[in-house]
């Protein structure tokens, strides 16, 4: 079937989601009530043994669902979702997770003000608890210390003035994140083979390096659930340590991390990363064999060995 034409200044949403059917109706639902509705959504959906079709047909915005026989994860879900936008003709591609979704109906239009406004080539709603939308969903670094609440980066800095409504070169990417279509000839799309977990730190690091102008608005947020469980604290705070409970997400979380390390762009920070985590595992966790195993595994990254666990 012949899909129609885009008009001028189309936005297209790509959602990426896997056997959370009750989580998308739920973020689908407050993207089609967004004050500007999405010209397009695209549904990429990994999960072929339970099938979110139905799901996304009872969604009003014009709609193509992808359902790949393979779990492409979040990387190559959200490849494959961005270059079908592209493909259809979006001039702003809108990037959100099944478990997520825009915190009030002016997310998107505040997203596209704020990009017309400022000249970005991507912007991103700042990411709040969903549970507890004062509280950020994850921590975020500014400086030398860490934001755990949305008020702590809304205040004003040691000069004073009025409060921040916006960060610059900070984002949260697959959350929310508008990306202008020509953004992404010049960045490209996540890397498949890090399959999750990464993938956004990644092309976070592209965006960076490609000297194009983004950021974060605090005008608008994004509701997720909490994932801050994950970041480890020492030293009273100052520095945290990434450590899943699940097997599976540590293992492509240290790999991922190990190859984006070897990246250019990150590669000063890679000798820290050892400090680091050898201070949390040796230290405070009192885990060697943790420290060997993560130790392993940036350096299955560091090589490439993108092979699935």
């Amino acid at each position: 079937m012949t899909e129609a034409k885009l008009p001028p200044g189309a936005v297209v949403a790509v959602v990426v989601t896997r056997h959370r059917t009750q989580l998308l109706a739920e973020s689908l639902k407050m993207l089609a009530t967004q004050t500007r509705v999405p010209d397009h959504l695209i549904v990429v959906d990994n999960g072929p043994d339970e099938p979110a079709h139905s799901v996304v047909e009872s969604c009003p915005v014009p709609s193509t669902y992808l359902l790949s026989r393979r779990n492409l994860g979040g990387a190559g879900g959200f490849a494959l979702g961005m270059l079908h936008a592209l493909a259809l003709g979006a001039d702003w591609v809108w990037l959100a997770d099944d478990d997520g979704r825009p915190a009030d109906e002016h997310v998107l239009a505040t997203l596209l003000e704020e990009a017309t406004d400022r000249g970005l080539a991507e912007v991103s709603p700042v990411v709040v608890d969903i549970d507890e939308p004062g509280n950020l969903a994850f921590p975020m670094r500014r400086g030398l210390t860490w934001k755990r609440t949305v008020e702590e980066l809304t205040a004003p800095d040691e000069s004073g003035g009025a409060p921040v409504d916006y960060l610059p070169g900070i984002a949260s990417l697959f959350n929310g994140a508008l990306f202008a279509a020509s953004t992404l000839d010049v960045i490209g799309v996540p890397d498949y083979r890090l399959f999750f977990r990464g993938d956004e730190v990644e092309v976070h690091r592209r965006l960076v390096r490609s000297g194009l102008p983004f950021g974060t608005s605090l005008r608008v947020a994004y509701a997720h659930p909490n994932g801050s469980a994950e970041f480890r604290p020492m030293l009273g705070g100052r520095f945290h340590a990434q450590d899943p409970e699940d097997a599976g997400k540590r293992y492509y979380t240290y790999r991922n991390r190990g190859y984006l390390l070897s990246q250019p762009g990150m590669r000063k920070i890679g000798m820290l990363e050892v400090l680091r985590f050898g201070l949390y595992f040796i230290a405070v966790k009192k885990d060697v064999r943790g420290f060997a195993e993560w130790l392993k595994l940036v350096r299955k990254g560091q090589r490439e060995h993108f092979f699935r666990k």
